[in-house]
């Protein structure tokens, strides 16, 4: 899956979670603010970047307590109704996604099963079963070989 990201899309990702990136260098950034509950969530996108010997999308997090990274984002999705934006990367059937809220929370998701995103939820343990939820979100956007 080669994909790219456009102006149309950081403008979807702002509209979503009500904030504007800036263009600093070759990166986009945009910090979200909860005050009431004292959360501040800074987001960059680094929409063509080396990253080791391959040019990929790359999505950091910046919170007071953590830097998270996504390396080679493959896709995102912004849902107004969540008020959220789920960053993705699918590599051999397993997907990692970085899920950044409006109110500056985020949730991360790593080297999960594909198969576990259209699965009978019901079947899972409730430790299994977020991610395979949250994540389920992408499964429209993935390439038809799990293995890819």
């Amino acid at each position: 899956m080669a994909f790219k990201f456009t102006d149309d899309d950081l403008k979807k990702i702002e509209d979503v979670l009500k904030t504007r990136f800036k263009k600093r260098g070759d990166q986009f950034r945009a910090v979200l603010e909860n005050p009431e509950e004292g959360r501040r969530l800074t987001i960059e996108i680094y929409p063509e970047l080396m990253i080791g010997d391959k040019k990929g999308i790359l999505i950091s997090i910046f919170t007071p307590y953590t830097h998270s990274q996504l390396h080679f984002c493959t896709g995102y999705v912004a849902s107004e109704v969540l008020e959220e934006v789920t960053f993705f990367a699918e590599f051999s059937g397993r997907l990692s996604g970085i899920i950044v809220e409006r109110q500056a929370g985020c949730s991360i998701f790593t080297n999960v099963d594909r198969q576990l995103l259209s699965g009978d939820f019901s079947q899972l343990a409730p430790e299994v079963m977020l991610s395979g939820i949250a994540l389920s979100l992408t499964e429209p956007l993935l390439g038809n070989d799990p293995a890819s």
